[in-house]
């Protein structure tokens, strides 16, 4: 049988783990040991190659605690430093994670069998594991989703819309440009266009964002660029058509432009007694929508998230583990009525 540990502690191990996105088999088989160690009925779920989900099961869930074991890079130093833990997943989301299991290992020696944990991969980039999720039986009636939002109940939240632009050019010699045709000039064009945009906005959710989050392009400095390529992310506020149409139009006819991913608005019914937060970032929460009604709850930050200085503090850490029990129990005793 697995010993029980501290959240603090648990969340040492897991960031111990690295697990950048498409890196996560490492990790998801040490959570896979520990739940069946835990007494858990686990389903290990395929994604791709040795990447995959997990699912945690005591009998027939209503409630499912889902969070992913993804990071992004780099990694940094683990240290727990005057009650405040340091390290890439402190936040996002590996402390989240073992505060979940925690949670629902306290439920469990209770005697409660209708709480389930779902783990994914990919959620960083491309969703992947939420998206191979919906074929996982038996699901709940209710989903909460571990993001970092304070403890706070999140019951709104952007989406996003992924964006691929290339442009493709004729490589030359830089001291004869007029023989060549710049994919980067062509490429920085269609950015700016975009950038004077004028983007929707939602009274609750604020402002529709456009970020450039890479470029790249080119194959020297003395050469005409005949390649170039950006990724950008639009945080939503409603629906995506609109927005498509008008980085298309934007982008016009000399670049190719796709959308890889598309995650949808989120909004949920409030619950009484719990303060309510929005959120102006995504999640993998509408893409897991067959899961029944979705809530958004986590401790910690969003703004250390994806930084050098990820941190976490662990009262914070057992605030959450606090907080996931009472929302369990909420829960369900609604699903009773």
């Amino acid at each position: 049988m697995t010993v029980p540990m501290s959240v603090a502690e648990l969340a040492q191990q897991l960031m111990q783990i690295p697990s950048p996105t498409g890196s996560e088999a490492a990790v998801m088989q040490f959570v896979a040991e520990r739940l069946t160690g835990m007494g858990w009925t686990v389903q290990i779920q395929p994604v791709i190659g040795d990447r995959v989900n997990v699912y945690a099961t005591r009998g027939v869930p209503m409630v499912v605690l889902s969070t992913h074991l993804d990071t992004v890079p780099p990694e940094l130093p683990i240290h727990l430093t005057d009650g405040v833990l340091h390290g890439r997943g402190a936040c996002d989301a590996k402390g989240i994670a073992a505060a979940m299991m925690v949670a629902a290992e306290r439920l469990a020696a209770e005697g409660e069998t209708r709480v389930a944990l779902l783990f994914v991969v990919g959620e960083e980039d491309g969703s992947e594991g939420a998206l191979r999720a919906v074929d996982l039986t038996p699901k709940g009636r209710v989903m909460i989703n571990g993001e970092p939002t304070g403890n706070l109940l999140a019951t709104a939240q952007k989406g996003a819309l992924k964006v691929t632009i290339e442009a493709r050019g004729k490589g030359a010699h830089s001291g004869y440009p007029e023989l060549g045709d710049s994919a980067v000039h062509r490429l920085l064009d269609v950015l700016g266009r975009i950038q004077r945009e004028a983007w929707p906005t939602d009274p609750r959710l604020g402002a529709t964002t456009v970020n450039i989050g890479r470029i790249a392009g080119g194959d020297a400095p003395n050469v005409v660029a005949p390649w170039a390529r950006a990724e950008l992310l639009v945080r939503l506020v409603g629906p995506a058509a609109p927005i498509r149409e008008a980085i298309l139009r934007a982008a016009g006819t000399d670049v190719e432009v796709t959308f890889p991913l598309e995650v949808a608005v989120m909004r949920s019914p409030s619950i009484e007694g719990w303060d309510e937060v929005t959120v102006a970032y995504s999640s993998d929460l509408p893409l897991l929508a067959e899961w029944g009604v979705g809530y958004q709850l986590g401790p910690g930050t969003i703004h250390v998230a994806h930084t050098d200085h990820e941190q976490i503090e662990v009262a914070e850490l057992e605030r959450g583990v606090e907080s996931y029990i009472a929302l369990v129990r909420t829960l369900l005793a609604g699903a009773a009525q």
